[in-house]
């Protein structure tokens, strides 16, 4: 039978979802300015009562939408779900926006913004909290899922190895069936072999069955599974060549036919994709009008102290291979920046082609702000792998593993390896796997982390010259 304890966990994950919403409600409405409440906040008052109609009905659903209900018990971090939460109350945020507008709810702008600050820290505590106390009760032998490994070779080994270095999956192996071997396997007892399986699921408490056989015994899984099912246990496979797929793979369906992507990438997701153009559009909008007087500083700076363009053009390669030309402002000798552009080397410290007025825009990454232009044109984003040029992409494709795989996204300005000290001459292996971390793992947090990292890093890179 299957041990599902799962919707009574949802339905807790959902009572204090509310709970938390309520008290976000409560705490802005306790504080004392008036323009952040309701126009009239009263409980006996129509207008408050049809705000919470509408408020926690689509929290909860777009909690349910953005799979927020779904067990999280492999998330390795306790923060896990904080960048599905914040989007969710940003989107709450704009519906209930819409609904002002329209004269449906009277709520003030102030209202939400709070709203959308506050519950997204409390709810973000909230489900990190719970997962502490689902981990500490798995270490403890609570709330566990008991497992049966068909198949003891190499990957049942490895896949029973990994699940005794992690308690707070909440796993524990009951045994191995497998044909060919007996005894014990990594201190795992052989319970039987493969046609012992419906013997086993009945003598046994089994909550799922792992399947880890070997590609010439594929022909077994089709029993398996039929057994597993007849019992009503869930069935899993290790796949023989999951060693070529990364830690999130995706399927989609053509017809009947499942198709396993080798590698995700949540920005190949168009709502991300939405998100992430539509951040980039408005800060590079807003903050190029607040910075235009260091702009045009900056450029009257570089045209007084040596002979030249103000703006230096460089072809570099972006999402899809495609190449573009990448602006900055020029920070060397026009001969140097020829010499540079045709010897194709990274810029050395205290290298003499820097221009005075360029070593200083070098050092605070201000020689980069005409980027802003490539992002409004789509070529680029304010957060991704910094993108190199046509004959440095040549070269690495061949010698770097998986150098391509960066180009999956739109190059930024600032990335994963930057605030990791991988920036200019230093080792294109490690910043080739921090690109593929940022590429596989995207998320909002991760570009706000990035962000604010950039930001401090601004004043104390050591590899900006």
């Amino acid at each position: 039978m299957i041990r599902e304890n799962q919707q009574l966990f949802n339905f807790l994950n959902v009572i204090f979802d509310v709970v938390v919403l309520l008290i976000s409600v409560s705490i802005i409405c306790s504080f004392s300015i008036p323009s952040l409440s309701f126009h009239s906040f009263n409980l006996s008052n129509k207008i408050p009562l049809e705000f919470f109609i509408y408020l926690i009905p689509s929290y909860l659903f777009l909690y349910y939408e953005l799979k927020l209900y779904r067990p999280q018990r492999t998330n390795k971090s306790i923060f896990s779900e904080s960048s599905k939460i914040l989007e969710v109350n940003f989107i709450e945020y704009l519906f209930l926006s819409v609904l002002s507008t329209l004269g449906i709810i009277d709520i003030s702008a102030d209202f939400l913004i709070l709203l959308l600050i506050i519950n997204s820290i409390l709810a973000i505590i909230e489900r990190a909290f719970v997962r502490l106390i689902l981990r500490y009760m798995r270490s403890h032998n609570f709330n566990i899922k008991y497992i049966l490994v068909v198949g003891a070779g190499h990957y049942g080994r490895h896949f029973v190895e990994t699940i005794e270095k992690n308690p707070y999956l909440g796993y524990k192996v009951i045994g191995f069936l497998d044909d060919n071997v007996e005894g014990t396997v990594s201190e795992i007892k052989v319970l039987g072999k493969l046609d012992d399986l419906e013997d086993i699921l009945e003598s046994h408490i089994v909550d799922r069955v792992v399947v880890s056989i070997a590609p010439h015994h594929y022909k077994k899984f089709g029993e398996v599974t039929y057994s597993c099912e007849k019992m009503g246990v869930r069935v899993d496979i290790i796949p023989d060549y999951y060693r070529y797929i990364t830690s999130h793979p995706s399927i989609e369906l053509i017809d009947n036919i499942p198709l396993i992507s080798v590698r995700y990438l949540p920005l190949d997701i168009s709502y991300n994709n939405y998100i992430k153009r539509m951040f980039d559009i408005v800060f590079v909008t807003v903050v190029s009008i607040i910075i235009s007087p260091i702009l045009i500083l900056v450029a009257v700076g570089i045209k007084l102290t040596s002979p030249g363009p103000i703006i230096y053009k460089q072809e570099r390669v972006g999402r899809d291979g495609e190449v573009f030309e990448m602006y900055k402002f020029r920070s060397m000798y026009v001969n140097d920046e020829e010499s540079t552009h045709r010897n194709i080397h990274w810029t050395r410290k205290d290298d003499p082609r820097i221009t005075p007025i360029g070593r200083f825009i070098r050092k605070f990454s201000i020689d980069e702000l005409p980027q802003f232009y490539n992002i409004l044109k789509g070529d680029m984003s304010l957060i991704g792998p910094r993108p190199e040029r046509p004959y440095l992409v040549n070269k690495f494709r061949e010698s770097v593993p998986k150098y391509m795989i960066k180009h999956h996204v739109r190059p930024g300005m600032t990335g994963w390896a930057q605030i990791h000290g991988y920036r200019g001459n230093t080792s294109i292996v490690k910043r080739i796997q921090h690109d593929i971390y940022y590429v596989e793992n995207w998320s909002v947090m991760i570009d706000v982390k990035i962000f604010i990292k950039t930001l401090g890093l601004l004043l104390t890179d050591k590899n900006a010259y």
